[in-house]
């Protein structure tokens, strides 16, 4: 009898602690990064007008990047916040709409948004949301770069509302969605509201991945982009981005990049942004060809940046040392990035 008590426990002792780790919700997450970097110009003034890392002659602050992820059964969380010139005035807009105000800029959200998986194939995301347009990203972490394209600085940064994602296949999906009238604003105006429409294409598949995005909206304009990245060996990966915006007035740009890089060690890397870059008639009609070489050497957790930069413009858009205008620019920069 005493055994037959003893079993029972045991069973009903596992069975309450089998359901309890079953409805244990999935701990939260803590990710992100930590940057700063030097770079000089050798115009002796900052010169190169894409985003980020644009102090000269100064050991500078990127950004403290914390994301936090969260999941319950089919519900998951995506909050990030960041603290820094990269990661506040430099990427998120005042009020008005400009940058690159630190007096009166306190905006630190990347990331807020959260999904609902409906199924194994469909789910629906929520919130203001890192874009889906472009390569590049805002945190550094994932870029091989420390400074940025002129695709990126021009394109969107974040789109805020609500999107449907579909799992056709194991390598293809699609995404519809409606967003805020205006690309990287949290509030859209109340009159134009969810202006804007946007869908992606996707395809992973070994050693491959391509993404064909699109948005269009009566205030934020029409932009067409590609990205992809090809593992062409067990060394050498090669990144592509394109794309077309255009709005009213002929505003615009065309271009596109190419991203090869060759790993040499487990540690270290060579990499090359090679870009072309056109604003359209209503923006400038000027063009400019970009080459920025990189390196990237590893060590549990930091990646150390060298960097070296040479841009060209159709116009006299840049200055030379003593002021005057020129058609190129030049910068070394030495970044380090921490990921956690």
């Amino acid at each position: 009898m005493k055994k037959v008590i003893t079993i029972l426990s045991l069973i009903l002792t596992t069975s309450i602690a089998f359901a309890q780790d079953a409805e244990k919700p999935s701990p939260l997450e803590i990710s992100g990064s930590g940057d700063l970097y030097y770079k000089y110009d050798f115009s002796k003034t900052g010169n190169i007008p894409t985003s980020f890392a644009n102090e000269q002659n100064s050991v500078s602050l990127g950004m403290l990047d914390v994301i936090l992820k969260k999941s319950m059964k089919k519900v998951s969380f995506v909050g990030e916040i960041s603290f820094g010139p990269r990661g506040q005035f430099q990427s998120i807009p005042n009020a008005d709409g400009t940058y690159n105000d630190s007096n009166s800029n306190s905006f630190h959200l990347q990331n807020l948004y959260a999904t609902y998986a409906v199924s194994d194939k469909f789910s629906l995301t929520a919130g203001y949301m890192g874009t889906f347009i472009g390569y590049e990203v805002i945190s550094p972490l994932a870029n091989f770069s420390y400074s940025t394209s002129y695709l990126f600085t021009n394109g969107p940064f974040q789109n805020a509302g609500i999107k449907a994602n579909y799992k056709i296949s194991d390598k293809f999906g699609a995404m519809l969605g409606l967003f805020n009238d205006q690309w990287n604003k949290y509030q859209a105006d109340p009159i134009k509201g969810l202006n804007a429409i946007g869908g992606q294409l996707s395809y992973a598949g070994k050693g491959t991945s391509a993404y064909l995005n699109f948005m269009d909206g009566s205030v934020s304009g029409t932009i067409v982009d590609l990205t992809a990245t090809f593992q062409v060996s067990e060394k050498f990966k090669l990144g592509v981005n394109a794309a077309d915006f255009s709005n009213d007035g002929k505003v615009g740009y065309t271009g596109a990049a190419l991203y090869p890089s060759y790993a040499i060690t487990d540690a270290f890397a060579l990499g090359l942004r090679g870009e072309y870059f056109k604003y359209k008639e209503g923006s400038g009609d000027t063009s400019v060809t970009a080459f920025t070489f990189s390196g990237n050497y590893k060590v549990d957790g930091l990646t150390i940046i060298p960097e070296f930069r040479l841009d060209s413009n159709s116009d006299k858009v840049f200055v030379d040392s003593n002021m005057a205008p020129t058609k190129s620019a030049s910068q070394f920069l030495l970044a380090v990035v921490y990921g956690f």
